[in-house]
């Protein structure tokens, strides 16, 4: 598994489906959810500045709220690379890894957000656990994902996961 290099967007806690993605843009298709991804949010013009591989750093209970799934889509479509959070609302959690979104918990985030000035990159590494601010070299310790995880986020999603233990088996 490559490591995730981008710039970092930070954000607070308790940041809701709603805030990632307004109840409006439900209807919309897969290719229109970045027009509106995090427009709810503190950083309103995020679409206009994400850039593939970029990073969202926040604090407790990310993407709490509805259990809609396009959430997460909306995050992955924007080119997001990885959300790190203290904490995750389990849902979010469960249907990111399942789309191929790479959530990790960190207990470091506090640290991560003092240090961090507009525009610093981090590289992340989900297979040792470790995110580097590019600007100071400081590293900080993810939680690590398990093992079943880690092969979800590799096979690109759950889909993608089953259809190649399938293919493994002679079964497709």
């Amino acid at each position: 598994m490559n490591n995730i290099k981008g710039k970092a967007f930070i954000l607070n806690e308790n940041v809701d489906t709603d805030q990632i993605l307004p109840g409006y843009a439900m209807s919309y298709p897969v290719e229109e959810l970045r027009k509106v991804t995090l427009r709810g949010s503190i950083i309103p013009d995020f679409p206009e500045k994400v850039q593939s591989g970029d990073i969202i750093i926040a604090d407790d209970n990310f993407g709490c709220g509805s259990s809609r799934e396009q959430a997460p889509v909306a995050l992955k479509s924007c080119g997001v690379g990885v959300v790190i959070a203290k904490s995750f609302a389990r849902i979010f959690r469960k249907n990111s890894i399942n789309i191929g979104l790479p959530v990790v918990t960190c207990e470091y985030i506090n640290e991560i957000k003092n240090e961090a000035k507009e525009n610093d990159e981090f590289e992340v590494d989900l297979v040792n656990g470790i995110i580097t601010n590019l600007r100071t070299q400081n590293q900080y310790k993810l939680n690590q994902l398990s093992e079943t995880t880690l092969e979800t986020l590799q096979a690109g999603g759950l889909i993608n996961k089953v259809k190649k233990k399938l293919k493994e088996r002679g079964a497709i």
